[in-house]
């Protein structure tokens, strides 16, 4: 049931701004379907390559049902049945499943998926491939996998600058999906200045829920006093909303929920922005908006940029044992 608006009462001021599109994209959605199929289908327990998707109250629900989470397969019973998160994983990575004779669900996002394979395809054609991300994420760990041998990471400029390539004229580029637009585009501005033959990708890597979530923060940051983002630590696109903000002069904190944020941070605001990372779910953002009410922030007002839909299929060997 989607929220309602309060009517502002005589002398409040305090509003909300809720931002639309927000929390889980279609990858996400998928990802946690996966597990959550799994378990209905076969019974627990179920093994899982790392969190499922970068929010530990999902992963906790999950763990919950049946999941169980682990650091990397050689945790999993060989013969067991195992499922990769939705950042994906390396080559080697796969050929140890099957080493193990794992029963493998691979929930990887299509659109990881599609970064994959454009590295795979530029690495056949002979180029060294740049790529742009952050070097402990776990999607930037599997796409660096792919072609380990041509591939060079960068997150900055200076990275950039320190760049050392084999042969200048035959570069190309990718970026992880949830990279900041504004920070990407600077540091493909200057890779076009150090290798005036680069090319990226024919279509944008970095995803749209991930854009539409970035381009509404932007929408509402010469509006609001304070943005909150509802998200993990580890959510590399959540981390993305606060930077977002604090380049447009606002002041923005991350949250996991209401109960990591500090009411010092509301005093003196009257209007407040928030929104939530593509694996956070809407009930916790529901419970930041009854936290916030209670502070006297009793007007709401919901903007929506685009309307989002979405949807991923499952995977194959999901699919195929479903009724």
């Amino acid at each position: 049931m989607p929220l309602k608006p309060f009517a502002p009462e005589h002398g409040v001021e305090k509003k909300i701004f809720l931002l639309k599109p927000r929390g889980f994209c279609a990858g996400v959605v998928r990802a946690i379907d996966v597990v959550k199929i799994a378990l209905d289908l076969y019974g627990p327990p179920v093994y899982v390559r790392k969190e499922i998707v970068h929010n530990k109250h999902v992963v906790e629900e999950l763990r919950a049902a049946g999941a169980i989470f682990v650091e990397e397969l050689d945790e999993v019973p060989e013969g067991a049945r195992a499922i990769f998160s939705a950042h994906g994983v390396a080559p080697s990575v796969r050929q140890q499943a099957r080493e193990r004779r794992l029963e493998l669900i691979d929930a990887t996002c299509p659109l990881v998926t599609k970064v994959h394979l454009e590295a795979s395809r530029f690495a056949r054609e002979g180029y060294s491939i740049v790529l742009i991300g952050h070097k402990d994420h776990d999607e930037v760990i599997g796409t660096l996998g792919e072609v380990p041998d041509c591939s060079y990471l960068v997150e900055t400029v200076e990275d950039v600058d320190r760049l050392e390539l084999p042969n200048p004229a035959r570069v190309r580029y990718l970026t992880q999906t949830t990279l900041s637009l504004d920070e990407t585009r600077d540091i493909v501005g200057r890779l076009a200045q150090r290798f005036p033959l680069i090319q990226g990708p024919p279509a944008q890597d970095i995803c749209y829920a991930t854009q539409n979530r970035q381009m509404a923060v932007k929408a509402i940051a010469g509006h609001c006093d304070l943005l909150l983002v509802v998200g993990s630590q580890n959510s590399s696109n959540s981390k993305r909303l606060v930077e977002v903000a604090a380049n447009f002069g606002v002041r923005a904190y991350l949250a996991n929920d209401r109960t990591e944020v500090d009411p010092a941070w509301l005093e003196g605001v009257k209007n407040i922005g928030v929104t939530a990372g593509a694996s956070a779910p809407e009930h916790l953002v529901r419970e930041l908006i009854a936290f916030l009410r209670e502070r006297g922030f009793r007007e709401l007002e919901e903007i929506e940029l685009v309307e989002e839909d979405v949807r991923f299929i499952l995977p194959a060997e999901l699919a195929a044992s479903m009724p």
